[in-house]
């Protein structure tokens, strides 16, 4: 493994932890020259899933990109990062186990909501104002009365 910080190609396990549904190792590694640590993890590819945009574009379902809109809904919240994973980890299952290898962004994002709203609110009602496209305050007052 190529070190993120130096690029030297040679570095140690410290740490090897195992998700809960067991398909997810993620390995605390440091590197043997620089001696930084930083956190890899390692899964089996599974079937394609694809994500049917608004317009109708089909595109490769990117988990990287589902996390980073999670955190940036979550960003300076208290939610972990773990916390996170745990989230795209359990949809990216679930999607994988579905009869079709197609979800449309807005399922995919009516699922994550759920999830959110779960952990913390303000990161739901971030989460909410850009997925439900919010315009204007009485948008915002009309989720929150929804969550009251």
């Amino acid at each position: 493994m190529k070190c993120i910080y130096c690029g030297f190609t040679e570095t140690r396990v410290i740490d090897k932890r195992t998700s809960e549904q067991g398909d997810i190792s993620r390995r605390r590694r440091e590197c043997l020259k620089c001696e930084k640590r930083f956190t890899t993890y390692e899964k089996a590819d599974k079937a394609d899933i694809f994500v049917i945009k608004k317009d109708g574009v089909k595109e490769p379902f990117d988990q990287d990109k589902l996390e980073k809109s999670i955190k940036s809904a979550c960003s300076k919240r208290p939610v972990t990062d773990e916390q996170i994973l745990d989230i795209v980890e359990e949809l990216e299952i679930r999607l994988t186990n579905r009869n079709t290898n197609h979800v449309s962004t807005s399922e995919l994002g009516r699922m994550v909501l759920t999830r959110i709203k779960k952990l913390d609110l303000v990161s739901y009602m971030r989460f909410a104002s850009v997925f439900l496209d919010f315009e204007d305050l009485e948008d915002f007052q009309k989720e929150i009365s929804k969550l009251k």
